[in-house]
């Protein structure tokens, strides 16, 4: 089955029905793929959204996230460690949640869906990136 991480861009673009990121949210919900999320990027996605249309919709969108097919990955003790070494290795290259994302895939053996060029060039795992 396939597997996907996502990062908080490529979410931002499925909030706006960006038509690159459709199928791959498609697949999950026909239960054709598997996607992951970790709890990081979720805070992430929130104040952005926040930020940008107010914390009435932040909310709804935080809860539609929740009870959406996508699995919310709870930062523990092994996925907090592999973020930090990542955080260690690509030091003022990517952000700590970038790096949670990064650990995430590595973890899952899942292909990282992210809107960051930084992350498009790790070539420790797949990665398909969207230009924003």
């Amino acid at each position: 089955m396939k597997k996907y991480v996502i990062d908080t861009g490529v979410l931002l673009l499925h909030l706006i029905g960006d038509e690159r990121v459709r199928t791959y949210f498609n697949e999950v919900s026909r239960g054709n793929a598997r996607a992951f999320i970790c709890e990081i990027n979720l805070a992430e996605y929130y104040y952005k959204v926040c930020e940008k249309l107010g914390k009435e919709i932040a909310e709804i969108r935080y809860h539609q996230i929740r009870e959406s097919g996508l699995e919310v990955v709870a930062a523990g003790e092994e996925l907090t460690k592999t973020a930090g070494e990542k955080k260690c290795r690509y030091r003022g290259k990517l952000s700590l949640a970038d790096c949670f994302s990064l650990a995430l895939a590595e973890l899952k053996k899942a292909v990282l869906l992210t809107t960051d060029s930084e992350l498009a060039q790790i070539k420790e795992i797949k990665v398909k990136h969207f230009q924003v």
